[in-house]
């Protein structure tokens, strides 16, 4: 009860320029100029990126990038970014909504130096890292803008000094730490000209997050950009999203059965707890990969299954907030960059974070929710790629979590067949040989069937 009277407080005090909540279309839809048109989704757009009469410098960063044809996302919504209207994006992972701020905002902005023109915030500092290097990709041939990304972990000292000697003009950051800066005067965010939220339900259905975020945007001068973006926009966030707004184009996804990825192939397997381990590394023997994510449900799992791994000679390493900043960021790049193909984690990589090489994920345990199932499948298969998902089902409340999934995405996973077809997922040929793989695999189960395996906390 108190949790709702503290909701509704927050919501009062958000700045509501909306007097209509209108009803969100049944299906992708694109509102302009208060009208809405509905159109049919589909993976790749036929169009090419200079149709956007982006800057000459953009377009030569995006075909450095090898980028060919925008996604429907990016069509739909670019166009109208990039002439300063509000957006509201609720489309599936790995679709390209990243890519939809960073090119406005770097088609719009007019760097002057010592003013921050742009604030993009995300909820986790991994997410931060990655939005940053994406704004620094497509800048590469825009040497005037300069940006930075704010963090916590980070000595405060040293985001001070930095914007005071050489303030950026896009700032990527989480909430905690912008608003500490901002609350300190070293942020100044009086010249702010675009918004950005992306995973913006994460960071609004949390109050304490909302409240940092509420704080921000009234830093902000009333006649801006705003963009908020997600893979999950329930119908109860979507009203919260657009108090932050003034007549947003609005592109939902509202059948939920078209969020699941067109290239993503998806199994179960029903397995006992102790059994995991085993067939765990079965699957790492027999699959043909480039690079798999594993996710665990808690810290201690995944410290001890990456134990194991490193153990029997895998290339693995882990990812859990447990970690310090440093540590997190430092094997987050490793992986990114391909110096390890196994990428043992929890939920905290599970949105958001994209990482071209990988082909596989694996839900060794069950995630909470099939929200988060469907955030934690979409590393694999990004951007219209093929894609595999294999998910333990040990228990009652896991065959749970799985007949949600089924139901509310509208797709049939079923369980895994002895023998997969590797064309179904494989994009690239793996870079290590079957003989090692195999002969580490031996490992592996040599340590399970002599007593060793993952204590379950």
């Amino acid at each position: 009860m108190g949790d709702t009277k503290e909701n509704d407080a927050y919501e009062e005090e958000l700045l509501d320029y909306e007097e209509d909540d209108e009803k969100a279309p049944d299906s992708i839809s694109a509102k302009v100029n208060g009208e809405s048109a509905k159109k049919g989704y589909v993976g790749i757009h036929s169009s090419g990126f200079r149709d956007f009469l982006l800057k000459p410098e953009l377009l030569r960063s995006i075909v450095d990038s090898g980028f060919e044809h925008p996604s429907e996302v990016q069509h739909e919504c670019i166009p109208q970014a990039i002439l300063g209207m509000d957006v509201i994006c609720q489309a599936k992972s790995g679709m390209g909504k990243t890519a939809v701020f960073v090119l406005s905002t770097l088609q719009q902005i007019e760097p002057v130096a010592g003013q921050v023109a742009a604030m993009v915030l995300c909820h986790t500092r991994e997410l931060a890292y990655q939005i940053c290097h994406e704004f620094e990709r497509f800048s590469t041939y825009l040497p005037d803008i300069k940006v930075a990304v704010f963090y916590g972990g980070v000595n405060i000292k040293l985001h001070k000094e930095l914007l005071k000697n050489e303030c950026p003009h896009i700032v990527v950051g989480t909430p905690g730490r912008i608003l500490a800066l901002a609350g300190d005067k070293d942020l100044s965010l009086r010249n702010v000209r675009h918004f950005v939220l992306d995973e913006c339900d994460k960071m609004l259905e949390a109050l304490d997050m909302r409240r940092d975020v509420q704080a921000i945007f009234k830093m902000t001068p009333h006649d801006k950009q705003v963009m908020m973006f997600s893979a999950t926009l329930s119908k109860e966030i979507r009203p919260i999203c657009k108090k932050f707004m003034q007549d947003p184009m609005e592109i939902y996804v509202d059948d939920e059965a078209k969020l699941t990825l067109h290239g993503l192939v998806q199994h179960y397997i029903k397995l006992s707890e102790a059994e995991k381990n085993r067939k765990l590394n079965d699957l790492l023997d027999a699959l043909d990969f480039n690079q798999v994510v594993i996710f665990v449900k808690s810290v201690s799992r995944a410290a001890q299954l990456n134990k194991l791994l490193v153990d029997c000679n895998f290339p693995s390493i882990c990812i859990h907030s447990g970690m310090t900043q440093e540590e997190r960021l430092t094997r987050y790049k490793g992986f990114k960059e391909g110096h390890k193909r196994i990428l043992v984690a929890t939920d905290l990589v599970g949105r958001g974070i994209d990482i071209e090489r990988v082909n596989i994920v694996i839900n060794y345990d069950m995630p909470d929710s099939a929200d988060t199932y469907l955030h934690r499948v979409g590393r694999a298969g990004r951007f219209g790629t093929k894609g595999l998902a294999i998910t333990f089902v040990s228990s009652a409340s896991d065959s749970d979590v799985l007949n949600q999934v089924q139901a509310r995405f509208e797709v049939d996973i079923k369980e895994l067949p002895e023998q997969i077809d590797t064309s179904s997922y494989s994009m690239l040929l793996p870079d290590v040989s079957i003989l090692a793989l195999t002969f580490i695999s031996l490992c592996l189960l040599l340590f399970c069937t002599q007593g060793g395996g993952l204590v379950v906390q």
